[in-house]
């Protein structure tokens, strides 16, 4: 028989391990994210914080925390376009769980909007009231439609969980929005974004201008390139195959390059070619980018302006693996290698009126990615960090309207990441230290590259509760996402509720 003080031991090390096993079960259930609010989230679960880390120097933490309260909140659902203008433009678009047909390739199993993927390119003139009736026939598990790029009212934003619940099978939902800026734009739904944006649930957005563009910009043919993979295989406008323009000798054609993919889509050619406009604005006094490569962000896009040669056709690498190419229909053209050099959009253009002064800013924040082991929603893993916190504990970069911002975005971990803001374009002002010394470069898909920090301005003028995430969404699921949020802006959304809200 043991002695007692063997008994003792045995006990005081089953007390020990049992003690153990319930701080892990403990720590661990801590994790579970639940049904929450974005209102809840923030460094210290929405209390006010200085998120810039510049010794609070001009970072002002908001007076409001994370929890507004209803008395004098406005409701994301009432920031809306003006319910008594009808509508210039109204579409139905109707998303279903199926089969994909890939012309060129093998189908794959996925979502169609109205029958196709992509989806109808949805065209307005700026100025227009869009109405889109969006309707989800089959799509198990919910889903939204998100204006990527487009800044327009925050309840027609499409995020789940923030500014809506999810579409359920059976439901609709109507999307109202004045196409303010002319441009090239797309839509793509935002819940359980990483497999229903994969499986093809989007489709392009084209503003045309009001007014016609200045002659450098003008061009004789317009048409749209967008890039997909779809289980594999590269597609152009949902072929996997080449895209043929007939385009008269010395005629110009824009060619509206759209990323829907998770990586960075090189665009080249071996003859010069213009860019005129990124992520739907113009670039002032585009020149000639000759021996160059333009890179496109995951979720970016690029106006291209292409000119027909005089004897058969000029090829547009879009992507890598599919070209767009201009001429005789007819003509043979050998793929060109991609260019090693990449144009610095930093640079290219020339210097134009900002509209405001980031020298100026009344909120300043930092949102340095990095990377950490931990656990996120009980799921041990290698996730994302914003500030050094793993979501839900990440900054809430709080703002009154009218602000002027800037943010410091900070690259410290080994992959690209392209950042998105909803609801705003984004000015850049420097890179690494280097101020831009071109066009004004706006985006609002910005690539981030391994040990870069970029400095980004814009002017809070478009209320509400904004998500701000990586674009590569498999990122996104683990936890590289925050918001901006408006002071006195409050939703009524939740996630991971009986909605089924996962935004994403």
């Amino acid at each position: 028989m043991p002695s007692r003080r063997e008994l003792v031991r045995r006990l005081a090390v089953g007390v020990a391990a049992a003690t153990a096993v319930a701080a892990g079960a403990v720590a661990w259930s801590s994790t579970l994210l639940g049904e929450y609010s974005v209102m809840d989230m923030g460094a210290g679960h929405g209390a006010p914080v200085d998120h810039a880390g510049h010794g609070g120097s001009g970072s002002g933490a908001s007076a409001a925390s994370g929890t507004v309260g209803a008395t004098g909140a406005v409701s994301v659902t009432s920031l809306t376009a003006d319910p008594d203008r009808p509508a210039d433009v109204r579409v139905e678009l109707t998303a279903r769980q199926e089969t994909v047909d890939v012309p060129g390739g093998r189908a794959i199993e996925g979502y169609t909007v109205n029958g196709t993927s992509p989806g109808p390119t949805i065209r307005a003139r700026q100025g227009d009231l869009v109405e889109v009736v969006f309707v989800n026939e089959s799509v198990a598990a919910g889903a939204t439609l998100h204006w990527h790029g487009l800044d327009l009212p925050n309840a027609a934003d499409g995020v789940a969980g923030v500014t809506q619940d999810a579409v359920p099978v059976g439901g609709s939902y109507v999307y109202r929005f004045v196409a303010e800026d002319a441009g090239t734009y797309w839509y793509h739904s935002h819940q359980v974004s990483h497999e229903q944006v994969v499986g093809g649930l989007l489709g392009a957005v084209v503003i045309e201008p009001a007014e016609p563009p200045a002659a450098n910009l003008a061009t004789d043919l317009d048409v749209t390139a967008l890039l997909h993979v779809y289980g594999g295989q590269h597609t152009l406008n949902g072929r996997a195959d080449d895209e043929h323009v007939a385009a008269a000798p010395g005629e110009t054609v824009r060619v509206r390059v759209i990323n829907t993919d998770q990586g960075t889509a090189p665009v080249w050619s071996d003859e010069p070619f213009r860019v005129l406009a990124i992520d739907g604005h113009d670039v002032n006094e585009p020149s000639d980018v000759d021996g160059r490569k333009l890179l496109i962000p995951a979720g970016g896009r690029a106006d291209v302006a292409v000119r027909a040669p005089d004897h058969g056709a000029v090829g547009l690498h879009v992507g890598g693996a599919r070209r767009v190419l201009v001429g005789d229909p007819a003509a043979d053209v050998p793929p060109a290698p991609q260019a090693t050099e990449t144009l610095d959009l930093l640079a290219y253009g020339e210097p134009a009126p900002l509209g405001f002064d980031p020298a100026s800013a009344d909120r300043t924040y930092d949102y340095v990615i990095g990377r950490r082991f931990g656990l996120l929603d009980g799921r041990p893993g290698n996730f994302w960090t914003i500030n050094g916190r793993l979501f839900p504990d990440v900054p809430m970069f709080h703002v009154t309207e009218g602000d002027v911002v800037v943010m410091r975005i900070v690259n410290q971990s080994g992959d690209v990441h392209p950042m998105h803001l909803h609801g705003h374009h984004v000015v850049v002002v420097s890179r690494d230290g280097v101020a831009a010394s071109g066009s004004p470069w706006w985006v609002d898909s910005l690539d981030v590259h391994p040990g870069e920090s970029y400095q980004i301005a814009f002017v809070a003028d478009n209320p509400g509760i904004w998500s701000d995430h990586c674009h590569t969404l498999p990122h996104a699921v683990d936890g590289l996402v925050a918001h901006v949020m408006y002071d006195g802006v409050t939703t009524p959304f939740t996630i991971n509720g009986a909605a089924g809200n996962q935004p994403e």
